[in-house]
């Protein structure tokens, strides 16, 4: 048998969620003079998702994108991280940290080798959005991406 098409796995995979949101974090928590531990912040940040995903499954919640998932848990953690009152503006954009994660230094360079020989798609929880945006964003050179929203 002949494989033709090889499907990945996305975050902690691809990208490096963790540093890309504890960089992101830090930021954010700068422009707002706010301090933490921004690692913290996004182990926090991630597990709500692993939380939320488990509960869909069960069936003790209806599905809801993950980035709705990762909304509803930054809400709680501006007010546990002390963030001043912000406007729905200033979370969506910080929520979109997602769709900004960064690949980890050799993911681009083995994923375009394999993409040379063969079919190379996600296979990923994420909305199709959040999948589509950080491939942009990266540089990840996805033939297809495979989400739970199809």
């Amino acid at each position: 048998m002949e494989i033709k098409a090889i499907l990945f796995d996305v975050f902690g995979t691809v990208v490096d969620w963790r540093t890309s949101i504890a960089k992101e974090a830090c930021t954010f928590g700068d422009k707002h003079n706010v301090s933490g531990d921004w690692f913290q912040f996004a182990d926090q940040w991630r597990h709500a998702y692993n939380s939320q995903i488990n509960e869909v499954n069960r069936g003790k919640r209806k599905w809801i994108s993950v980035d709705e998932i990762h909304k509803e848990k930054l809400i709680s953690l501006l007010k546990e991280y002390r963030f001043p009152v912000l406007n729905e503006s200033e979370i969506c954009e910080f929520n979109n940290a997602w769709h900004r994660l960064k690949p980890w230094p050799d993911a681009v360079q083995g994923l375009t080798r394999l993409k040379s020989k063969y079919t190379i798609a996600t296979l990923s929880n994420g909305n199709i959005s959040l999948l589509t945006n950080m491939a942009k964003n990266a540089g990840l050179p996805w033939d297809a991406i495979l989400s739970s929203e199809i």
